[in-house]
């Protein structure tokens, strides 16, 4: 049987969690320091890479990349006709309008989307998805949203329904007192 500072293999033996073991050195190390931090952020920091690697593979075996397909996302969200101006697109990218204008010029280059001046307002312009930027989300949000599925499928759904609230509440708090509501892509800078 395992001790509750080890983890189980696939099969079910003792194995290691190495990061109990860090949390366990700091404290031996410098005792009163708090350790807590260790058991949440560093997994946090492992599965982001683990995840942003594995969705970088899937995206790159489909030939988009990620800002391509976050583009296209939010488009083909939005509902039909699958149009918004380039400031809403900024808002719910998340990105800057330096960020959306490199990845509307991009996709427009590939014929993914189009864009024109907004009606009324002299400023404003207008992102259209093409038939070949819709095709091109359909076939890949399903393999990526599969394979995550895939990936985290080891939970629950309980589980990952109680997980998803827990890292919800994490993320609000911590933009809170960071000051910063901007999320973007792992890596991003």
């Amino acid at each position: 049987m395992a001790r509750d500072s080890e983890a189980q293999d696939h099969h079910g033996r003792a194995s290691s969690y190495p990061v109990e073991e860090i949390a366990a050195a700091w404290e031996r190390e410098r005792p009163g320091t708090p350790v807590s931090s260790i058991g949440i952020v560093t997994p946090i920091w492992q599965l982001a890479k683990l995840l942003g690697d594995d969705r970088r593979r899937v995206l790159t075996r489909a030939g988009v990349d990620p800002a391509t397909l976050d583009l296209l996302s939010v488009l083909r969200r939005s509902g039909a006709p699958y149009t918004l101006t380039t400031r809403e697109l900024g808002r719910r990218s998340m990105v800057t309008a330096g960020a959306v204008s490199q990845r509307v010029a991009r996709a427009e280059r590939e014929g993914l989307v189009t864009r024109r001046p907004g009606e009324g307002r002299p400023r404003t312009v207008l992102v259209e998805l093409t038939p070949a930027g819709h095709e091109l989300v359909e076939a890949t949000v399903g393999q990526v949203l599969h394979r995550e599925a895939e990936l985290i499928d080891g939970l629950t759904p309980e589980q990952q329904k109680q997980l998803a609230g827990l890292l919800r509440i994490l993320l609000q708090d911590t933009q809170r007192k960071l000051g910063d509501d901007r999320i973007s892509q792992v890596g991003d800078v």
